[in-house]
């Protein structure tokens, strides 16, 4: 559900702004090597990594199956295990901190809830994949993800797929699609292992192993995240009298993926993810922030079996796969005037198909069908559950390697509302003569309303609507890149547009009884645009603009939080053979918001921010690398969302290690599970 609020209208001259602003500044995430691998990935809309053409990036969440983000029409970011490890980010929010078209919310310090806005649209109307499971939280009462949760040890690729996207992924897609890869084992068998110490308390501890077989490959990534020193609640809303208490975080993830080759065409797989937290924050009363701290559980497992079969010399390959989601929450408030324990469970079953059919070389046509059961049981004694049965098609199209173009159709049954038909189009035209892209994209989405928008009542004040039918949206995009110098330098700029109906709001009537209607439109555009530069070979630079304008249709208000600007530059120096450097700037514009308890009847006004990140590593040899970095060098005091400060200056450092174990022969070729 949006919030709404007034904004400044859209300027004229915003497009131009966008494009001049990007021109004179550069930044990077392309900094690892790209290789052919949809598991081993770089950056997005660059190609520029060296003095010559890179290898084609590899990406999969555009059409559920790989394809070089060269012939993508779609706007789509991609950071890799090697922009993570370059800028040090230790948890999802941050690695996703300097996407552009991209907003990032997160209630304080680590483990603080985190919210991602795309393109204007809500933060529950984005959908999360990681390892092609639906990890969406089905207790939550937006049915939302948070990003907090996970951390980045095991990651190897973030896709960030903008724009409506539910013509392949159904609902959750209005926004765009969050689509999260770990690790695939593969070479010979190796280990690796971190240690990180610093500011705010932290003591963070990673380990895993993995590597291939003739038949077999397996991964296994165990991480560690703990900081015990936040000051996160603002000194000025505690009553006095009461202790100004830091906030501490403590995440412990495992995750493991195998896959095993059974025949020559014809492989199974196995991915789990299981998280464990706790979060001790500062709660609120009738007059403010309590002196006790409340307690935050959450425990989640993420699983996805998988069998896929190649058929007809290549020509046919299908996957069919079981998920299951499982969350279990808590949240302890010991304070005497409230004391209350509540518990929030919810889990997902999801059978789902995929088909690739190569009818000709440059037409690939893919079927698929889904079906999922949510379900949820809260405290006080509360339970429901819906189903959702889908079916989608899809033609992918490459002419002459000039032209393409992604089709996709898709028809969601829902046992509680009814239907859904939603579909995506999405051309590309490259001139290879001179570097050029120009592209396009239109398709609709929609937001399924979520279980305690349907059932769950909380009389005499608030009721739910079983009645309720999802909200709905049509939105396209259109724009182009550029590369110069023999790919030493592109740029890019990409406007877009989203129409939102039908958004779930509350309406209170007379007797200040309120309920959830489809009363609400919204329409969010901007620009998003960038340079990319390699000048030599040890430099590489990027910067990212983007604005935004998001605003309710029928009062002419603005959204919240969503900042009308967005600044980033990011770059990495190969300082020597031995040592790297790499730093970050994020600046954001200021934007509307709610204070702390939402009791604020008029929109608040939060102050942009600036906030610069660098870090350096240096390859001491036999496999130890000793790591740096300061978060918030200049120690900028700002808080998003408002009434909750984010860390201020804070210094990190360890070492990491990562070697080969001897092998008395040499592996056959790697797998690749799906």
């Amino acid at each position: 559900m949006l919030s709404l609020y007034s904004r400044p209208k859209i300027p004229k001259i915003a497009l131009g702004l966008s494009v001049c602003l990007g021109a004179l500044a550069f930044s990077s995430m392309a900094f690892a090597q790209v290789v052919p691998d949809p598991t081993q990935q770089t950056d997005s809309d660059s190609n520029a990594s060296g003095t010559q053409a890179l290898p084609q990036v590899i990406v999969t969440a555009p059409a559920r199956l790989p394809e070089p983000v060269s012939e993508v029409a779609n706007s789509i970011t991609v950071v890799t295990a090697a922009d993570i490890q370059a800028l040090q980010e230790r948890t999802l929010p941050g690695a996703l901190e300097d996407v552009p078209g991209l907003n990032v919310v997160q209630t304080g310090g680590p483990g603080g809830a985190t919210q991602v806005f795309i393109r204007g649209t809500d933060s529950n109307q984005t959908k999360v994949f990681l390892d092609g499971i639906d990890i969406s939280d089905p207790s939550t009462a937006d049915a939302s993800f948070d990003f907090s949760t996970l951390l980045t040890s095991d990651i190897s690729q973030i896709e960030v797929l903008r724009g409506p996207q539910s013509g392949l992924y159904g609902s959750d897609a209005i926004g765009g699609v969050v689509n999260i890869v770990t690790k695939t084992g593969s070479g010979p068998p190796h280990v690796y292992g971190s240690l990180e110490g610093g500011s705010f308390g932290t003591f963070n501890q990673t380990v895993g192993v993995g590597g291939s077989t003739s038949r077999v490959s397996y991964a296994l990534d165990f991480a560690h995240f703990s900081s015990t020193d936040n000051y996160v609640t603002p000194p000025n809303l505690v009553p006095p009298g009461r202790p100004l208490n830091p906030d501490s975080y403590d995440n412990r993830s495992l995750s493991a993926k195998v896959g095993v080759q059974v025949s020559d065409n014809f492989d199974v797989g196995l991915v789990g993810h299981y998280i464990e937290s706790t979060l001790f924050s500062t709660s609120d009363d009738f007059i403010g922030p309590e002196s006790i701290q409340s307690r935050s559980g959450n425990k989640a497992l993420f699983s996805r079996a998988f069998g896929h079969l190649v058929l007809f010399d290549g020509r046919f390959d299908q996957t069919l796969a079981l998920n299951y989601t499982d969350y279990h929450r808590s949240f302890d408030d010991p304070n005497p005037a409230s004391d209350f324990l509540d518990f929030y469970n919810g889990d997902r079953v999801k059978v789902d198909y995929q088909g690739n059919i190569y009818v000709v070389p440059g037409e690939t046509v893919t079927i698929g069908a889904e079906h999922e059961r949510d379900a949820i049981s809260d405290t006080p004694p509360f339970a429901a559950g819906v189903s959702n049965d889908a079916g989608f098609m899809q033609l992918q199209s490459n002419v002459g390697g000039r032209f393409f173009n992604l089709a996709n159709l898709r028809d969601d049954q829902n046992e509680q509302f009814g239907g859904a038909l939603t579909f995506r189009e999405a051309p590309a035209i490259l001139f290879p003569e001179t570097g050029t892209k120009l592209k396009g994209s239109i398709g609709s989405g929609f937001k399924a309303p979520s279980l305690e928008d349907l059932y769950q009542n909380f009389p005499p004040f608030f009721f739910a609507n079983p009645n309720l039918q999802p909200e709905k949206s049509l939105g396209y995009d259109v724009g182009f890149e550029q590369s110069l110098f023999g790919d030493r330098a592109s740029f890019g700029a990409t406007y877009f547009h989203n129409d939102i109906r039908n958004l779930i709001q509350g309406v209170v009537n007379a007797e200040f009884v309120e309920t959830l209607e489809n009363v609400g439109r919204a329409t969010t555009q901007g620009v998003e645009s960038f340079v990319a530069i390699h000048p030599w070979a040890p430099l590489t630079l990027r910067a990212d603009y983007t604005f935004t304008h998001a605003e309710n249709d029928i009062t002419q208000q603005g959204l919240l939080r969503i900042p009308d600007s967005k600044f980033s530059l990011t770059g990495i120096w190969q300082v020597t053979e031995r040592a790297k450097l790499s730093g970050q700037l994020v600046y954001e514009s200021s934007w509307l918001d709610n204070n702390r308890d939402f009791t604020n009847l008029e929109p608040l006004v939060a102050p942009g921010y600036v906030l610069v990140n660098l870090a350096g590593t240096y390859d001491l040899g036999q496999g130890i690398t000793a790591f740096a970095r300061i978060d918030n060098l200049l120690n900028e005091h700002y808080q998003v969302p408002l009434g909750f400060d984010h860390p201020g200056i804070g210094v990190f450092g360890g070492v990491r290690v990562a070697f080969d174990v001897p092998v008395s022969s040499p592996p056959a070729s790697p797998l690749v599970t799906k």
